[in-house]
C-alpha cells in the first residue's frame, strides 16, 4: 500500500470481530483494536499494533483508542463496530433495563465511537465504516428481540450517516451476519440455511475488507446480507 492505513476495530477480541482484524491486518492495515476482555489487546500486540483494554459502552474507553490509534499512526481510514450480546427474554419480560442495555450493545456502540471517528475522517477528506449487525434486522426473530430493534435503528442510522458525509467521501456500511461458525452450532438452523451449512467468520471479514476497499468506493449507506440466503427473500 502506498500509504499506510489505519483500521479501529471495537468489540475486537474474538469472534468477528477479532477475525476482522487479522484480515484487515493481513490486507497491509495498521490495527487498533478495543475489547473489554484484554483478548483484544494481546491480538494486537499479535499483529504489531495497538490494544485499548475497555467497553464500546464507554465513550473514555473509546477515546483512549481512537489517542492510541492516532498517536501511532496519525490517521484512521477505517472503523469496524462490532458487538457483544444483550438480554434476550419473551418479549414483554424484558426490563426498561434491559432495553437500556440492548440499546447501548446494539446502537450506541456504534453511535460513540462514529462522533470520534467522523471528525478525523472528514479531516482527510475520506474514511470508511462498517457495523457489523445481523440477518435478521428486517424480520426480526423473538429469539433476539433487543438485537432486531435496535438493529434496525442502526440501519436507519446508517443510511442517515451516509446522507450526512457521503459528499465529503466518508462511507458506511452494515454488513447482516447469519448463522456464523462464533455462535453454537445446531443442526435445525444449519437445515435451514438454503446453503446446508453455517458461515465463517474469515468469510464476514472478507465482506468486510470489500466494502472498506477502494474497490467498494460507491457503496454507502447499505446493509448487506451475509447469511448463506437465509433472508433472501426479504
Amino acid at each position: 500500500m502506498s500509504v499506510e492505513k489505519v483500521a479501529v476495530i471495537t468489540a475486537g477480541g474474538s469472534g468477528m470481530g477479532a477475525e476482522s482484524a487479522r484480515r484487515l491486518a493481513a490486507d497491509g492495515y495498521r490495527v487498533a483494536i478495543l475489547s473489554s476482555s484484554g483478548k483484544g489487546e494481546a491480538l494486537a500486540k499479535e499483529l504489531g499494533g495497538v490494544g485499548v483494554t475497555g467497553s464500546n459502552q464507554s465513550n473514555d474507553d473509546l477515546k483512549r483508542l481512537t489517542d492510541a490509534a492516532m498517536a501511532a499512526w496519525g490517521r484512521i481510514d477505517v472503523l469496524v463496530n462490532s458487538a457483544g450480546h444483550g438480554p434476550r427474554a419473551p418479549l414483554n419480560e424484558i426490563t426498561d433495563e434491559q432495553w437500556r442495555t440492548g440499546m447501548d450493545v446494539y446502537l450506541m456502540n456504534v453511535i460513540r465511537p462514529v462522533r470520534l471517528v467522523t471528525p478525523i475522517m472528514q479531516a482527510q477528506k475520506k474514511g470508511a465504516i462498517v457495523n457489523i449487525s445481523t440477518a435478521w434486522v428486517f424480520e426480526p426473530s423473538t429469539m433476539f428481540p433487543t438485537s432486531a430493534v435496535f438493529r434496525a435503528g442502526l440501519a436507519a442510522y446508517t443510511k442517515l450517516f451516509a446522507d450526512t458525509y457521503a459528499a465529503e467521501n466518508i462511507r458506511m456500511n452494515n454488513v447482516l451476519p447469519g448463522w456464523i461458525d462464533s455462535l453454537p452450532a445446531t443442526e435445525e438452523r444449519r437445515e435451514a440455511v438454503p446453503m446446508k451449512r453455517y458461515g465463517t467468520s474469515a468469510e464476514v471479514a472478507a465482506t468486510i475488507a470489500f466494502l472498506v476497499s477502494d474497490g467498494a468506493g460507491y457503496i454507502t449507506g447499505q446493509s448487506l446480507k451475509v447469511d448463506g440466503g437465509l433472508m433472501r427473500s426479504v
